[in-house]
């Protein structure tokens, strides 16, 4: 079982929490909040580890070994990547999000392309100081022994956690390094390392099947061509579970009846098209 610590303001708030969890056991997954010595206080008091990035950088090697003389992990969410410009603002600017056609099966296109088509531009400098750059630090930390977690924060389902990936592999991880961030290390955070997160006898089989080897590309972890979940199948394609059985999956709340975006004059009128104001978590 976990805990969420949610920007407690004062650190013996957070110390009774943890104190609260060693008596029952319980691992505490704290917000990051963006404020460095409460980050900093975090990693010294115990907690499990830190979700999003230090807001500082780069990173030296009083806070590396600091931080590595613990079991503490980080969850660097770069796709909000705090202090600096959003890591989810790059892949915006660099690919046509709204031309990835699996993606436009399961999202409305009036969420797309809102966020895709109405992008924000902006010199590469500000990328390369900003989640670039903290994912140096992320390879400084790495290096020292921290695991790092990949956590996509909800910003675009499905997409968001490639590109995520993608961006741990930025600041100099090797391809294989940037993968154990999205399986292994994140079950080993949330103590669920002996059911997930790598193919074990005994472990549940949950598993994805990719046409092309990230091990060569980094990027090629989009090209998915099946996805088990505990031993049950599942078409990528369609969401629809395959193999020993098939079912349908149910439709999506933009698929049903009733839906404006199920409207047969939706796209004509190109209200996907216009201007909308999304809110994040």
């Amino acid at each position: 079982f976990s805990v969420k610590s949610y920007n407690q303001p004062r650190r013996e708030q957070r110390q009774q929490v943890l104190q609260a969890a060693r008596e029952q056991d319980v691992i505490v997954v704290p917000e990051g909040g963006s404020f460095f010595f409460h980050n900093m206080s975090m990693v010294q008091d115990g907690h499990t580890g830190v979700e999003h990035n230090i807001p500082v950088v780069p990173l030296y090697d009083d806070i590396t070994n600091f931080w590595a003389a613990t079991k503490a992990h980080n969850t660097p969410t770069l796709v909000v990547n705090y202090a600096s410009m959003s890591g989810e603002y790059y892949w915006y600017q660099h690919t046509n999000v709204w031309e990835k056609e699996r993606l436009l099966k399961f999202t409305p296109r009036s969420v797309i392309d809102s966020r895709a088509r109405h992008r924000t531009m902006v010199p590469e400098e500000e990328y390369e100081n900003g989640h670039i750059l903290t994912s140096k630090s992320l390879k400084k930390l790495a290096d020292k022994g921290v695991k790092i977690n990949l956590g996509a924060h909800g910003q675009l389902q499905g997409l968001g956690a490639h590109w995520e990936l993608w961006m741990i592999q930025q600041g100099g991880m090797s391809n294989h390094d940037a993968l154990k961030c999205a399986t292994i290390n994140g079950a080993v955070y949330l103590g669920l390392d002996h059911q997930l997160g790598s193919i074990e006898p005994g472990k549940l089989a949950d598993i994805i099947v990719l046409d092309k080897n990230p091990m060569e590309d980094i990027r090629n972890s989009e090209f998915v061509r099946y996805t088990m979940i505990n031993g049950r199948l599942y078409d990528p394609e369609t969401m629809n579970e395959i193999g020993n059985y098939d079912r349908k999956r149910s439709k999506f709340y933009f698929e049903m009846e009733g839906s404006g975006n199920a409207w047969p004059y939706y796209m004509e009128t190109n209200s996907h098209m216009m201007p909308q104001c999304c809110m994040k978590n």
